[in-house]
């Protein structure tokens, strides 16, 4: 349980003498909830997600592989180790508890040290799991956080590389119309920094857990147009054809991050620009699927016909430091942090990001987040 250094054990058994018993023996070494019934066992589980299950199999109502069965079948239980309690004999009852998944049996009437001992073989097996998933974890996010440095310094240089070499020509220039030439390079090339650094600082807050959101009142077309403003120059350069679809029932003002969602939907949209080639076609659309007049849910679809993602890609591209295909990002370049930030801001926002796609058939990236109505009318 939360606040303690014991492994948690969930007894689930119709029988208050048996959970007096298994208390007794048990609770100088582990924390103990119990349930008199597999209703209750279940909503216990899901609360706490005990380290183990001790689970009774003859109960009213619902019986033990029927509780078995309801945990083994959800992803948030079907990891928790359970050991049967029970008064049944005979290899078909042990069959049919260890083909739903029961790790173990304990035969009643209880035998002070088998009961000891058993749990005790489970919880060792459960903390070597839990070592081996740490180091794990800790070598990956340690592998993880060099790479990211390394492509973010990669990254880096070459904005840094234009303010540095465009402020040298701009100084010997003489010319008004050239010095204006390096200056709008070296102001493009500060604004890909700032947005490096932001990306860096965003990824810190994500992985220390503090990143919160900063409401307000905004415009919803206003916020369209800066993010379409940020991304104008590279589509227009790439001759690209950018269609807005925005439905009747979208408000004009919303209450709501406006930094956060729209950092979120410049990475999607800047994505689409970036994987879609010259003179390609993009659609941002955006409409309320859910509005109860407190409440707004804002989807936005950004839809597509550049290089498409894989089924496998797919699965991994809301992941840090994970992204499509090498070979494609040496030429579409790209490293691996705008989609992760893009999932963890929408989904902050209680809302969710998910694709359609296929390669060579485009993508369609679907968000939706949830706001407040305006808090003042304009």
């Amino acid at each position: 349980m939360e606040g303690s250094s014991k492994n948690t054990i969930l007894i689930v058994d119709d029988e208050s003498s048996n959970v007096l018993y298994l208390n007794r023996i048990l609770n100088a070494d582990y924390e103990i909830i119990a349930a008199k019934d597999g209703v209750r066992g279940i909503e216990l589980a899901n609360e706490y997600l005990p380290d183990l299950i001790l689970l009774d199999i003859v109960m009213p109502e619902m019986d033990g592989y029927e509780i078995l069965s309801l945990l083994k079948n959800a992803e948030k239980t079907r990891e928790i180790p359970v050991i049967f309690i029970t008064g049944l004999t005979g290899d078909v009852n042990e069959t049919k508890g260890l083909a739903l998944g029961a790790d173990d049996y304990i035969s009643k009437p209880f035998n002070d040290e088998i009961v000891r001992l058993r749990i005790r073989n489970q919880i060792k097996i459960i903390r070597q799991m839990h070592t081996i998933i740490a180091k794990e974890l800790a070598e990956y996010k340690s592998r993880a956080k060099l790479d990211f440095l390394s492509r973010m310094s990669h990254e880096m240089r070459t904005p840094m590389n234009a303010i540095m070499g465009m402020t040298s020509v701009a100084q010997m220039e003489d010319d008004v119309d050239a010095i204006h030439s390096r200056l709008k390079v070296i102001d493009n090339s500060s604004r890909d920094m700032m947005r490096l650094i932001d990306s860096m600082l965003d990824v810190a807050e994500i992985n220390d857990d503090k990143a919160t959101l900063s409401c307000s009142d905004f415009n919803v077309k206003s916020m369209l147009q800066k993010v379409l403003g940020q991304i104008n120059e590279q589509r227009l350069h790439k001759e690209q054809k950018l269609s807005v679809d925005i439905d009747a029932s979208v408000p004009v003002s919303v209450y709501g991050d406006e930094k956060r969602l729209s950092q979120a939907l410049g990475n999607v949209i800047s994505n689409a620009v970036k994987f879609t080639g010259e003179q390609g076609h993009i659609q941002l659309k955006i409409s309320t699927p859910e509005h109860d007049g407190e409440t707004i849910t804002l989807q936005f679809e950004v839809i597509d016909n550049g290089i498409g993602i894989s089924k496998e890609q797919q699965e991994k591209i809301f992941l840090l430091f994970e992204q499509v295909d090498e070979s494609q990002n040496r030429h579409f370049e790209g490293f691996g942090y705008g989609l992760f930030t893009t999932k963890y801001i929408v989904e902050l926002m209680g809302g969710q990001i998910r694709v359609e796609s296929e390669p060579g058939k485009g993508s369609t990236f679907v968000i939706t987040v949830n706001v407040q109505a305006a808090r003042s009318s304009e």
